[in-house]
């Protein structure tokens, strides 16, 4: 099943721009909100997530009136076994998300959500037999070198990087084929999550090592991670329907950057020698693939 084009005049909104900015800036300050839940295990806040965005995406369908598309989404195996695949990546990528920040690994999950874009171009290549150009196998090959600096500086491979993007790209991929509106699509994800998300919560709980009900700030964070978990992504579906695909490209850099900046001057992280080689390569490369994607957009007939 084809959608059709959310943006047919190819032209960017003032509030499309508003929509996207928000949601990225959203996403930038989300680890300050992760921060303060350190204390908690990664597994116990993802449970949280899952639950408590169940009750705003049902709201907004609501409210848009687009109930219909996902009960008719649910009596279909085929997008059923889809949105399990993308629901248990995206369940990967909140866990790592959620561990590394904890853990002090902000600048290592800043980098997978920078290489992110780069690593769908060489998926399209590799799964979908697109031809990236030159100029972007130039900015793949610079990304491929700074996780080569970093992997030899630290005598392994960055996990957090890596596993961020190859379970955030892998979950862009199969979400292009979920036939589905990106709303319904996200309820549906967080509805089959729900069962193992409760029941994960209802063990901790029984034998007493559930936070919900314990300090109030902690449960009032828990509670919290609904809004901060579906607002930006129903935030950011609804902006990328009014910009060019080029804007969003450019706009995406925007959380990483803030992730990048907290980590160093709020968190604290080091910003030690193989790091400082590796962050200008990632840069570069996207700086290079940023301009060729602007400029086959502009190519492109109107």
């Amino acid at each position: 099943m084809t959608s059709p084009n959310p943006n047919p005049n190819n032209t960017d909104s003032p509030r499309g721009l508003a929509f996207a900015l928000s949601a990225y800036v959203m996403w930038g300050l989300l680890p300050l909100y992760m921060k303060a839940l350190s204390h908690i295990p990664a597994a116990e806040v993802v449970a949280h997530r899952v639950i408590w965005a169940v009750p705003i995406a049902g709201l907004l369908l609501i409210v848009l009136r687009r109930t219909d598309d996902l009960m008719a989404a649910l009596r279909s195996p085929r997008t059923l076994l889809m949105a399990c695949v993308t629901a248990a990546l995206i369940s990967v990528n909140w866990g790592i998300y959620v561990w590394s920040i904890a853990n002090g690994y902000a600048l290592d999950a800043a980098l997978g959500y920078y290489i992110n874009p780069l690593f769908s171009v060489l998926l399209g290549s590799v799964l979908l037999g697109e031809r990236p150009n030159r100029v972007q196998m130039v900015a793949i090959a610079l990304a491929a070198g700074a996780v080569v600096v970093l992997t030899v500086a630290a005598g392994g491979l960055p996990l957090v990087a890596v596993g961020l993007t190859l379970s955030w790209g892998f979950y862009a991929f199969f979400k292009k084929s979920l036939p589905v509106g990106p709303n319904q699509g996200f309820m549906l994800e967080v509805l089959i999550l729900l069962p193992v998300a409760l029941g994960y919560v209802i063990y901790l709980s029984v034998t007493g090592a559930g936070l919900i009900g314990g300090t109030g700030m902690d449960t009032a964070l828990l509670l919290g991670c609904g809004i901060v978990t579906a607002v930006p992504l129903i935030t950011y579906a609804n902006g990328a329907k009014l910009l060019r695909l080029s804007t969003i490209g450019i706009l995406q850099y925007i959380a990483p950057t803030m992730i990048f900046l907290i980590a160093v001057f709020v968190f604290g992280e080091e910003f030690d020698g193989a790091r400082m080689i590796a962050f200008p390569m990632i840069w570069a490369a996207l700086v290079i693939y940023s301009m060729s994607l602007v400029k086959q957009m502009r190519a492109k007939p109107a």
